[in-house]
């Protein structure tokens, strides 16, 4: 799947002037509020016209400005899943399932029910009204009725940001299920760096409606330019759980020169995950550490210092080809003597890491 989108669209005093290409998995939509994210998502799913520009899905354009090409929304066979999961109250959970097939044509096909209700965990939901369903399993059943519609594209709009942080961790696993097993591709709004950091393949960033960068989600979310606000910066590593310490609740990750140890969840041995390490939690010592509460200790060599005109550097380690950032003061850095070439031992806050 390969969709193409070139947008210009004058909304008041706001120009969203905006173009990128996505490939199969999650395309993550990043930036701040009002930075054009949803308008343009709603050019993509034909809920706008812009003033200029296209979107072409796999070589066949379903807007295209100049030669008068709009598709109707409801023949695009894209899937909508909004920041409210938008169920019908008086529908149990299975009619809201099965509402989206009542659009489907016979030749498209999906997933079937019974594996939408398996990869969503909602078949003890499927006898309950809406009003009986946490906000979680509202948008799990929002994104299952989206999933029955036999999408050839599933658009999300900031599906998680009405949910408290525990509901959040709810869905997120059954999200990243949907990216795994699924051939569905997705594009993900969202302002929130820990959701696109599990979730995205490929982000877009967005910053006053126009795209300031895009590529691979390891790389942009490592660098602390494509951050909104310097406190989010981190480098986002991807490992293999190794093992699941049951009496320290802590998960050991392989990566590409060492070792992480993640508490909290329990980690499946064999899965691969992406952890998040933001630099503010990364202190620098030019000896290794002992005697030292903190278990993850990685050697690297400083590959690059810059420096902020508020009394910090961001320093970018290579951990044998994980890239490891920390921001410390620029005292710090003159009191170590840190230069570019020189080993020295990345201390990580176990409680920091995000898997």
């Amino acid at each position: 799947m390969t969709l193409i989108v070139e947008a210009k669209q004058k909304l008041g005093g706001f120009l969203l002037d905006a173009a990128f290409t996505s490939e199969r998995g999650v395309t993550a939509l990043f930036g701040r509020s009002g930075s054009g994210k949803t308008s343009l998502i709603r050019i993509i799913a034909g809920l706008a016209r812009p003033d200029e520009g296209r979107v072409v899905l796999d070589g066949k354009p379903l807007t295209e400005i100049a030669s008068g090409i709009f598709v109707p929304k409801h023949r695009r066979r894209f899937g909508y899943v909004f920041q409210e999961a938008r169920l019908f109250p008086h529908l149990s959970v299975r009619a809201n399932l099965s509402y989206g097939r009542w659009f489907t044509a016979k030749t498209a096909r999906g997933e079937s029910f019974d594996r939408v209700v398996d990869l969503l965990g909602i078949e003890p939901l499927l006898e309950r009204s809406p009003a009986k369903l946490s906000g979680g399993e509202k948008q799990r059943v929002a994104i299952g009725r989206a999933l029955l519609s036999a999408p050839r594209l599933l658009l999300m709009d900031e599906p998680l940001a009405a949910l408290d942080d525990a509901r959040k961790a709810e869905i997120l696993p059954y999200l990243e299920r949907l990216r795994d097993e699924t051939e569905i591709p997705i594009v993900y709004v969202s302002h929130s760096i820990s959701e696109v950091a599990r979730l995205a393949n490929q982000v877009v960033v967005l910053s006053d409606g126009k795209v300031e960068t895009t590529g691979p989600a390891i790389d942009i979310l490592s660098r602390p330019s494509a951050m909104a606000d310097r406190k989010e910066a981190g480098a986002l590593l991807e490992g293999t759980v190794e093992s699941f310490d049951p009496r320290h609740r802590l998960s050991t990750v392989a990566l590409k020169s060492g070792q992480l140890h993640i508490p909290g969840a329990a980690l499946t041995p064999g899965r691969p995950v992406r952890i998040r390490i933001p630099s503010r939690d990364v202190m620098l010592a030019t000896a290794r550490p002992e005697g030292f509460s903190a278990l993850n200790i990685l050697e690297g060599r400083i590959a690059a210092i810059s420096s902020d005109d508020d009394g910090t550097v961001e320093i970018r380690l290579d951990c044998g080809g994980d890239i490891v950032l920390s921001r410390i003061t620029t005292l710090s850095c003159e009191r170590l003597d840190l230069q570019p070439g020189r080993v020295v031992f990345a201390v990580i806050k176990t409680v920091a890491l995000e898997a």
